[in-house]
């Protein structure tokens, strides 16, 4: 029989910012914007990021997917059949080996310390957030 995914034990909030913090990530209050959730928490570890908060029922809320910090902001990972980029709102550049290596860290990572799921597909290797083959790019 094989295990699909991967379940640990829901977590609270603060016992999520605790593990964290133990677990050598650094946390800080993420920047105030105009779209920012109160409270959120930017957490960082390995050049990678990603931002949480408290969910209404007490625990962890994904708010910006982990992706590699460029210039301060939290990347995007984006695939174009031939090559994977990390891509921000003002820049792209190609994703190395390393980049998707600490990238998957960082996300097993915090998902292990928040009590998510970690899928199989996910666990075997980094999942990219937008998927853009040129050769099917205008087909109906």
């Amino acid at each position: 029989m094989a295990l699909m995914a991967k379940k640990t034990p829901q977590r609270s909030f603060n016992d999520v910012l605790s593990i964290l913090g133990s677990q050598r990530f650094d946390v800080a209050p993420a920047q105030e914007g105009a779209k920012r959730t109160p409270n959120a928490f930017q957490v960082r570890k390995y050049g990678c990021a990603a931002e949480i908060a408290a969910a209404p029922d007490g625990t962890v809320e994904i708010l910006a997917r982990p992706g590699w910090l460029l210039n301060g902001e939290i990347s995007r990972l984006l695939d174009r059949g031939y090559q994977k980029f990390l891509k921000t709102s003002k820049l792209e550049i190609p994703a190395t080996a390393d980049h998707l290596r600490a990238i998957h860290e960082f996300s097993e990572e915090l998902k292990e310390a928040s009590g998510a799921t970690s899928l199989y597909n996910e666990a075997l290797g980094t999942t990219s957030d937008v998927y853009n083959y040129d050769r099917v790019m205008g087909r109906k």
